[in-house]
């Protein structure tokens, strides 16, 4: 079973993940995504999902034209872990390619 972060290691990961922060109330972090258009939302959607896929690990989301709200936690673990961390730079990747 994958492990949650340490307080350490996830401020760590969040000050190398620009516009990530921590969840009110929640072991999660969160980051809302805006692209030109709904086009350019919705491929971001299905490029991340492919990778998602891959690493076998999902995120909490909502597209709102030109919007994309993510949440991530690994719920098996009960909070943030590695595999959030992976997801969120493999995001940020993938938004700055599509802008």
């Amino acid at each position: 079973m994958i492990e949650r972060l340490s307080q350490t290691r996830r401020r760590e990961a969040l000050a190398g993940l620009p516009g990530w922060q921590d969840v009110a109330d929640r072991d999660a972090i969160a980051k809302t995504f805006t692209f030109p258009d709904f086009n350019a939302a919705f491929g971001f959607m299905t490029r991340v999902a492919l990778v998602a896929e891959k690493l076998d690990h999902h995120p909490e989301w909502s597209n709102v034209y030109r919007t994309v709200a993510v949440t991530l936690a690994t719920h098996d673990a009960g909070g943030v872990t590695e595999r959030d961390v992976a997801l969120a730079t493999a995001m940020d990747q993938i938004a700055g390619a599509a802008a």
